[in-house]
């Protein structure tokens, strides 16, 4: 999706950089926010910070020599802020330059309840991108469910994907759904492993080396812990 992102094929290169924003504008604009700029100027801060990247062909120089694009892409956040810390920008306000939507309210309520008052902006920024990871391989699970007419299945059973939340005894789950335990129990096998596929494929596609998965999903499951 990155080096899609870079080119400038117009068949895929638009379409995969509305899918990077996407994808990862929320932990920016969370990183912005901890940074001590208020709602209005993060909004418009994230907003421009894809616009540049655009304008300046800043994907251009991702490769896989470059390491881990979440990093990557925090540096140039950095040096975004630190250069718009000088110029601000209310004075672009209304160039038309924006290259993604989102509602201000809406990120803000999500931001309140994200993250901590502890949080540092690295470790905030962290949190949400190992979220958008997760909720993004859960988002292309529940379209496979929904692709073989299982989606009522997958509405029952994702519950026992949250590590963090009170699922029910499998015992009780089979006569919700009218089928075994036995049965419960294989499908939720079986969603948890794909489960882990995708969450493994979302990161190796961030990644320099495929051997680094498990080292990545290692550190952002620590991050989420902390």
């Amino acid at each position: 999706m990155v080096l899609a992102a870079a080119s400038r094929e117009p068949e895929h290169g638009p379409r995969a950089m509305e899918e990077l924003c996407a994808t990862y504008w929320f932990p920016l604009y969370t990183y912005v926010r901890r940074q001590g700029w208020s709602p209005q100027d993060a909004e418009d801060l994230t907003q421009d910070f894809f616009a540049r990247i655009v304008e300046k062909e800043t994907l251009a120089n991702v490769g896989p020599e470059k390491g881990k694009f979440r990093t990557f892409l925090l540096v140039c956040l950095k040096r975004f802020l630190a250069n718009e810390h000088q110029r601000r920008l209310a004075a672009k306000r209304g160039a038309g330059r924006k290259p993604i939507s989102f509602d201000g309210a809406e990120a803000e309520q999500r931001y309140g309840l994200a993250t901590g008052e502890e949080d540092s902006p690295e470790l905030a920024f962290e949190r949400r991108w190992a979220m958008a990871v997760l909720e993004r391989a859960i988002g292309r699970l529940a379209a496979e469910f929904a692709t073989r007419g299982k989606e009522k299945l997958f509405n029952h059973i994702k519950v026992y994907l949250a590590a963090d939340q009170a699922a029910p005894p499998y015992a009780k789950m089979a006569e919700q759904m009218g089928v075994t335990e036995a049965a419960v129990k294989v499908a939720v096998h079986r969603l948890r492993g794909r489960y882990r596929t995708l969450v493994e494929e979302e990161i190796a596609a961030t990644l320099e080396d495929p051997a680094q998965v498990n080292e990545e999903i290692e550190y952002l499951m620590h991050v989420l812990s902390r």
